[in-house]
């Protein structure tokens, strides 16, 4: 199975969402996960050159 970037990351956000409205104080962690996850993603294919 095959999950683009596109599709992965409004499941990221969503997720991201139900977990802060659940237990907000994880707020800095997860917007800090996310941020690095998103900026690896996109730094990739200039890395792998």
């Amino acid at each position: 199975m095959y999950i683009s970037l596109t599709i992965l990351q409004p499941l990221i956000a969503l997720i991201a969402g139900i977990l802060i409205l659940l237990v907000p104080r994880v707020l800095n962690y997860i917007v800090a996960i996310y941020l690095i996850i998103i900026g690896l993603a996109g730094l990739w294919p200039h890395l792998m050159r």
